[in-house]
């Protein structure tokens, strides 16, 4: 828990260590995802496809392009900004303004369902393999 003085939890968001920043860059899931995954909210990564849901770009959705986990905003490939020479440039949005719709599922880790019973599975399935690896090399 973070002091209730504000500049003492400014302060520890400033200088929090990057493998806990890394965190705190999470979004909400669709209601679908959320009951595939078993769990309310995940960590933002890049490629994930998103739904803004608060602030001028409401209801634009799109991938995303990059993380800025200093400053806990993302970049979206379709909200972006015209600035006064006519190039456009993307516009930072806060983490826990959108919603994950569709998440990169190339990590396995990432996705596999919460909980006890899921993650079980998920080691014997592959202490399966290994097994059935060694049983080929023997023989």
């Amino acid at each position: 828990m973070m002091s209730k003085k504000p500049n003492v939890s400014r302060k520890a968001l400033y200088e929090m260590q990057k493998h806990k920043k890394a965190k705190e860059v999470a979004s909400h899931l669709d209601e679908k995802l959320a009951k595939e995954l078993g769990t309310r909210s995940i960590t933002i990564r890049k490629n994930d496809v998103v739904k803004v849901m608060r602030g001028s770009s409401k209801g634009k959705s799109g991938k995303i392009t990059s993380v800025d986990r200093t400053a806990n905003k993302i970049y979206i490939e379709k909200v972006v900004a015209k600035k006064s020479n006519g190039e456009e440039r993307q516009v930072p949005i806060d983490a826990s303004k959108v919603l994950v719709i569709e998440l990169d599922r190339t990590d396995r880790k990432r996705i596999a369902k919460k909980g006890k019973e899921s993650e079980k599975q998920w080691v014997r399935k592959d202490k399966i393999k290994k097994l059935k690896q060694l049983v080929c090399l023997k023989q």
